[in-house]
């Protein structure tokens, strides 16, 4: 739950990212460090995550520091994975780096994983931390957007157009992959944006014969070529795993695999994301002063909320029924 801290105890903050980099992440720096300096607080930014709040790797944020980033994809803080930060020595470390800095207050920028290690670490230490929640995924429990997603649907929609010119000269069936981890939300706005045939993603319900029916359907309208697409997590496999299966059952088309890979977590991000996150990191500034301490700041309903860390990274969010049930009826 949140922690009743004092605004005047609120001096010198720090901001970092960490786990994977998500389009935003800076303008969301940007927004913590302007905000911070319109509070007169002393703004530090910790380099590579938790592996350089562990290595005292911290630098002074002025406002200026901050300017002509916002429009750059990837974060100019870098960011790192850390095995460290995972031992009590590890945290241990960390936060005497901190206190070191007169360090008053975090925010902390990133995913499950990030917001797992702030939570442990905020039970550990007294330092309140807020979250702001940076993941290509959109699987954060709070909020209805995360940085970085819009601008990876919007990555992954230009390379399906690009995919479904060759697909139509060539009488093909294409299986594109799209990350998201285990979630499917980049796999369904990217299906109905694009305007595939089907998508596999791990919270439908379907089967691989399911699908072949689509297939044999559009088939009979003399469909020349079809594009499905398939989330990294599906339970059926990957995208070469589940083409594979379906030739094996209908072998009309001509079968190709294409991989997006990481292409959907870099480059300029997308207004909704610059607008996204410089409110969450407004917000979360906001909200350390407020005395919020162990939450995440969302966005629900176009209202920011707060929610404890513990909620964030456990509650299981789904995408829309009615999304996936109008995917499946707009692609007949």
């Amino acid at each position: 739950m949140a922690k009743d801290t004092k605004k005047k105890e609120i001096k010198r903050i720090a901001v970092f990212t960490s786990g994977g980099d998500a389009p935003g992440m800076n303008a969301a720096v940007r927004a913590v460090v302007r905000t911070g300096a319109y509070n007169n607080l002393h703004v530090f930014g910790i380099k590579r995550g938790y592996e350089g709040m562990i290595d005292c790797d911290l630098v002074r944020l002025e406002v200026g520091d901050v300017g002509n980033i916002m429009h750059r994809g990837g974060t100019f803080l870098k960011t790192a994975r850390s095995q460290r930060f995972m031992t009590p020595e590890g945290r241990r470390t960390a936060y005497e780096a901190l206190k070191a800095y007169d360090i008053d207050g975090l925010i902390a920028i990133g995913g499950n994983g990030t917001f797992t290690g702030a939570m442990v670490f905020s039970q550990e230490y007294d330092i309140p931390i807020v979250g702001v929640p940076g993941t290509i995924d959109n699987d954060l429990y709070g909020s209805d957007f995360t940085i970085g997603f819009d601008t990876a649907v919007n990555t992954a929609i230009e390379a399906v157009d690009k995919i479904r010119d060759t697909a139509d000269s060539h009488n093909r069936l294409f299986f594109v992959e799209v990350m998201g981890r285990n979630s499917g939300f980049i796999a369904l706005n990217t299906a109905i944006g694009s305007g595939a045939a089907s998508v596999m993603i791990p919270e439908k319900d379907a089967t691989l014969e399911d699908l072949v029916d689509v297939l044999k359907m559009g088939a009979r309208r003399k469909k020349l070529f079809s594009v499905v697409i398939v989330a990294e997590g599906n339970h059926f496999g990957g995208a070469s795993e589940i083409a594979k299966q379906v030739k094996e059952l209908f072998d009309f088309y001509d079968t190709k695999v294409t991989i997006i890979g990481h292409l959907q977590r870099g480059g300029s991000p997308t207004a909704l994301d610059r607008v996204l996150a410089s409110r969450l990191g407004f917000s979360a500034v906001e909200g350390l002063l407020e005395g919020q301490a162990g939450v995440m700041a969302g966005l629900v309903n176009s209202k920011i909320k707060f929610t404890p860390f513990e909620e964030a990274i456990s509650k299981n969010r789904k995408p829309d029924n009615q999304l996936i049930r109008m995917a499946e009826i707009l692609a007949i």
